[in-house]
């Protein structure tokens, strides 16, 4: 009996000892927030971080695209400043371009930001952004879109200028240019107020990144050899045609996550639905600037060209980056076609002006752009052509005149392209003392 009251004794005193806690347990499950409303902030998350992942790889496909354009004896080049503007513009965006392009509440025109802050290790639901993502997959997939800007720039300048000049110049465009031009629509500025639509970044990004290519080109000049005295034109082969059409295909695949990723959003069936739409629509116009460049080729120059199919991919990517969403996959293909078509007629009228623009980054990111955002009148029915062609001219007149005067003061401070003798031998031995194709001879 003394037994059996000790074990009934102490099982009351185990449960009153129990009840506060359990009573607390219950009290902090009620408390702690569900999956309807954390469960957006973690797909978003998610999102821009595979997304960001993809738009990182397309560094790798310019690099490729770029080492097949250019002759063996300047692959070296491309490849150091592949790797050096990625890394420049991740320090520059930290430094000061995120908060530069995201400044909050600003004058709508300009506002210098600070450094970026990432949330707290194990941050709370209490303190997170619930209704958007955290701040380091933010930034981050912001950041792979500013590396994209600089990569189209050097593309267009390669084969005759220096290291050091260019990556100056890089500088000032990811932490400066881009992010205060970029704050204009996607950081809620001005041109976001006039209704201004931009999607992805056809005129934002691509664009921007053509501007500053063409100033360049200009102030540049183009390579020795390219243009005769007679105005006759002397094609310039590359060294690679299948590192160039392994950088065209991983563009491609890095292009989902550009295209998708700016959905900005997965947290919900629409969400997720919208995302596997642009996706499609992202592909079909990809492959539908390559077969128009590959016919038209053939039509007017009796076989096709190579070079011009995989930038009609690339024009055709560009091209539907403004509005990915809205159209449907018949749409998608019209759009990217009309990208195709411009590449094959727009690369002859730089040469005829004397531009020389090594991998065509003008025309696909430049002219496609400019097509791409006028094209998203066809689809948005919000969007009204004289708004958008107020946001092309005034990403045209700042990123122009503002890559202008950069590449004037570097030239008379410092100089921007290397000698004749240097370019002749080739930048990778000029510049950086070493080949990329040591067991070969120079091409």
């Amino acid at each position: 009996m003394d037994m059996k009251r000790f074990t009934k004794t102490a099982l009351a005193a185990g449960a009153l000892i129990a009840l506060p806690q359990l009573g607390l347990a219950q009290e902090a499950e009620a408390a702690a927030p569900g999956f309807d409303e954390i469960g957006p902030y973690i797909m978003t998350t998610l999102l821009f971080c595979m997304a960001g992942f993809l738009v990182f790889f397309m560094a790798a496909g310019f690099a490729m695209l770029e080492g097949g354009l250019v002759r063996s004896k300047n692959v070296t080049m491309q490849m150091t400043k592949n790797i050096a503007l990625y890394s420049i513009a991740a320090i520059m965006y930290w430094l000061v371009g995120f908060n530069t392009m995201y400044p909050g509440d600003f004058n709508g025109f300009f506002a210098i930001g600070g450094q970026t802050v990432l949330d707290p290790v194990g941050v709370a639901a209490a303190d997170a952004a619930l209704d958007y993502a955290s701040v380091g997959s933010d930034f981050f997939f912001q950041l792979v879109f500013v590396a994209a800007t600089a990569s189209i720039v050097s593309g267009a300048l390669a084969e005759r200028i220096k290291l050091w000049p260019f990556l100056i110049f890089v500088v000032v465009l990811t932490g400066i240019m881009y992010p205060i031009s970029g704050s204009w629509q996607w950081g809620g500025g001005w041109l976001s107020e006039a209704g201004f639509s931009d999607f992805a970044g056809s005129t934002v990004v691509h664009s921007v990144g053509g501007w500053a290519a063409l100033a360049g080109a200009i102030v540049l000049g183009p390579r020795l050899g390219k243009y005769g005295k007679d105005g006759k034109v002397h094609p310039i082969p590359g060294s690679n045609l299948a590192l160039a059409t392994l950088g065209t295909f991983i563009l491609w695949l890095g292009w989902f996550g550009f295209n998708g990723g700016s959905q900005l959003a997965m947290g919900t069936v629409g969400d997720v639905s919208d995302v596997s739409r642009i996706f499609a629509n992202t592909n079909m116009a990809a492959a539908a600037g390559a077969v128009t460049a590959l016919i038209l080729t053939q039509a007017l120059y009796k076989k096709p060209d190579l070079t011009m199919v995989l930038n009609g991919a690339l024009a055709g990517l560009v091209s539907i980056t403004a509005e990915p969403l809205a159209p449907t996959l018949f749409g998608a293909l019209w759009i990217g076609a009309v990208g195709g078509v411009i590449v094959v007629l727009t690369v002859p009228l730089l040469d005829k002006f004397k531009i020389d623009d090594v991998v065509g980054a003008v025309p696909v990111h430049l002219f496609a752009g400019i097509w791409g955002t006028i094209a998203v009148v066809f689809y948005n029915s919000d969007a009204s052509l004289t708004t958008q062609l107020m946001g092309i001219i005034a990403y045209g007149v700042f990123t122009f005149v503002a890559s202008l005067i950069v590449w004037f003061i570097l030239k008379a401070v410092m100089g921007i392209r290397v000698g004749e003798e240097e370019e002749i031998s080739g930048l990778d031995m000029a510049e950086l003392g070493m080949e990329a194709y040591p067991e070969f001879s120079k091409g």
